[in-house]
C-alpha cells in the first residue's frame, strides 16, 4: 500500500482554531435553527424543567458522538479496538481505531453517522416538541459544531480515488492506494 495522503487536522489547522471555528458554527447553527422555531411555535418563555437533563446531555454528548462513529463499524462487523482515554476526569470520551483498512465508502459512512443519527433527529425533535425546543436546538447546535472536524475529514476522503483505503490513527487519517 502507498500513502496517497495523510490528513492530520490538528497539525494543519491547530487545535485552538478548530475549537474556535466549531464554536462559531455552533452559534450560527443555533441562530439559524432557533429563529424559525421560535416564530413557528410563538415562544415567549423557556421551560426551565429541561435544564438539568440538558446539562447531562451536554456532558454526555462527546461520548454519544463517538459511539455513533463506532456503531456503523459494529454493524458492518469490522474489527475495531475501543479505548477510553479521558481528557478530563469527569467526561467520558471513547476513541477507536480499526484493526484493518476501511474502504472509502465505509469511512464516509462512519464519519457521517453522527450527523444522520444525532443532528437530523435533533432538528426534527426540536420542531415536534415546542416545550423543550430551546434545549433540543441548543444541543443540536452544539453537536453541529462538534461535527465540523468530521466534515473536514469527509472533504479530504471524498476527494480520494474510488479504490482508496482509509486507515485511522490517533487524530490522523491515512488515505492509502494499492501498489501497482
Amino acid at each position: 500500500m502507498n500513502c496517497w495522503k495523510s490528513v492530520h487536522l490538528t497539525k494543519e489547522f491547530g487545535q485552538h482554531r478548530l475549537y474556535m471555528v466549531s464554536f462559531l458554527i455552533s452559534v450560527t447553527a443555533f441562530i439559524a435553527l432557533y429563529v424559525p422555531a421560535s416564530v413557528m411555535h410563538e415562544l415567549r418563555q423557556v421551560n426551565e424543567a429541561g435544564f438539568v437533563p440538558f446539562l447531562a446531555a451536554v456532558l454526555l454528548l462527546p461520548a454519544v458522538h463517538a459511539t455513533m462513529h463506532i456503531l456503523p463499524l459494529i454493524l458492518m462487523k469490522k474489527s475495531i479496538k475501543i479505548y477510553y482515554k479521558p481528557k478530563t476526569k469527569m467526561l467520558p470520551v471513547f476513541h477507536y481505531y480499526t484493526k484493518s483498512h476501511l474502504t472509502k465508502k465505509a469511512s464516509l459512512t462512519t464519519a457521517l453517522a453522527p450527523t444522520f443519527l444525532l443532528t437530523l433527529p435533533g432538528i426534527s425533535m426540536s420542531y415536534l416538541s415546542p416545550d423543550y425546543n430551546f434545549y433540543l436546538i441548543m444541543l443540536t447546535a452544539i453537536h453541529i459544531g462538534m461535527t465540523f472536524s468530521d466534515f473536514l475529514y469527509v472533504s479530504h476522503v471524498s476527494r480520494a480515488p474510488k479504490d482508496a483505503y482509509i486507515e485511522t490513527h490517533n487524530n490522523r487519517v491515512d488515505i492509502l492506494l494499492k501498489a501497482n
